[in-house]
């Protein structure tokens, strides 16, 4: 990299970082931290536990915002120190440190930027992320297990831990049903863009005929709720059935009837689990499954009312089409909220999300917002 591009590169994150410092308010952010603190020191603090964990998840995610600000703000400042050492004394393994240590600034950047559209209460805990086939038979069960892979691959480009909570192989190929946990900061936030119907048009393999077609599948994905969130749960509501688990691909994971899957009867939802060995673990997380999607249900039915009173005419839930796939005859991805695409489908299979997580962050911002 020549000394004039790094010094470019360094003054475009530099003022991206200075457009942070005024949108932040940071002395505001320092002080209602501070004062959470002061609040978390009082002896009385935890007399009311649900309240004080919402205190301690609000003071995290400022400090947390605070910090990252600070770390990049100082990076940058060392960057700046590098770079004019260069121009002084090029140094070959001095260059070489500093292309490195300013790639991965642009990176933090991004993420941070992508960060910054996060606004809903529970964005930033761990998503639980559901797969199912639709309409389309092997071909759909095929297109949920390269669903499945290209979120598997986004998190591990974020370096986010993934665990499979249920996996159900299809009878031919690909999954029948399949539910992981992505684990990291912002997950959720990150991951909601994903929820609705997934369409792929291409040449099937399964069609000896080569001919071209259309396959379905739906994504639901919900945040991993604390303790903090109570969602009432009545115990005589619950069938909990048990079965042995088998794991992804279908290779047998124990001979014991490890897995649960508990049916909660007033509303039909359904949830399973084979992660562990263990029955009980199974059945805890389980229910951590089922009280997201109680949570879930809740929010929905509290959309809809606000809907009707504004009388906005749209489908709300997780059954409309939010993204088609094209192999054939051209190659294109395409969100059909946001209008955004690219015919790098490729590179979204392989986990290259974060351009339509971003259209969808911004778009949904702006519905909040309108101009």
């Amino acid at each position: 990299m020549k000394l004039n591009e790094a010094k470019e590169k360094l003054a475009t994150v530099k003022k991206a970082i200075h457009g942070f410092r005024r949108s932040l308010d940071l002395d505001s952010l320092n002080e209602s931290i501070g004062l959470n603190e002061h609040k978390m020191a009082q002896p009385d603090f935890w007399n009311n536990q649900v309240k004080a964990k919402k205190v301690i998840a609000k003071t995290n995610r400022m400090k947390d915002k605070y910090d990252s600000f600070k770390h990049l703000s100082a990076k940058t400042q060392d960057l700046e120190v590098a770079v004019e050492m260069l121009a002084e004394d090029p140094d070959p393994k001095m260059a070489k440190s500093f292309e490195s240590d300013l790639a991965k600034l642009e990176k933090e950047l991004k993420n941070y930027r992508l960060s910054m559209l996060l606004t809903g209460k529970y964005d930033a805990n761990n998503a639980i992320l559901e797969i199912h086939p639709g309409a389309g038979g092997t071909e759909a069960h095929d297109w949920s297990s390269m669903l499945y892979r290209m979120y598997v691959r986004w998190a591990e480009q974020h370096d986010f831990k993934v665990k499979t909570l249920d996996y159900e192989p299809g009878e031919v190929a690909g999954i029948d049903t399949a539910t992981i946990m992505v684990i990291g900061k912002n997950a959720y936030g990150y991951l909601q863009s994903e929820r609705g119907i997934h369409r792929l048009v291409r040449i099937s393999p399964f069609d000896a005929a080569n001919r071209r077609h259309t396959s379905f599948a739906s994504v639901n994905v919900m945040p991993e709720l604390d303790d903090s969130v109570h969602i009432k749960i009545n115990p005589a509501d619950l069938r909990v059935d048990t079965f042995r688990a088998s794991g992804a691909g279908g290779q047998h994971v124990n001979k014991t009837e490890s897995a649960v899957r508990i049916t909660h009867e007033p509303t039909g939802i359904v949830v399973s689990s084979q992660q562990q060995r263990s029955q009980l673990q199974n059945r805890q997380t389980a229910m951590k499954m089922l009280k997201a999607k109680l949570y879930q249900l809740e929010e929905e039915k509290k959309r809809e009312k606000r809907a009707k009173i504004e009388g906005v005419q749209k489908t709300i839930g997780w059954g409309s089409q939010i993204r088609s796939y094209v192999f054939q005859p051209y190659t294109m991805v395409k969100d059909h909220r946001t209008n955004y695409s690219t015919p790098e489908i490729n590179a979204v299979m392989d986990g290259d999300l974060d351009p339509f997580i971003n259209a969808y962050l911004r778009w949904k911002l702006s519905k909040k917002n309108p101009d």
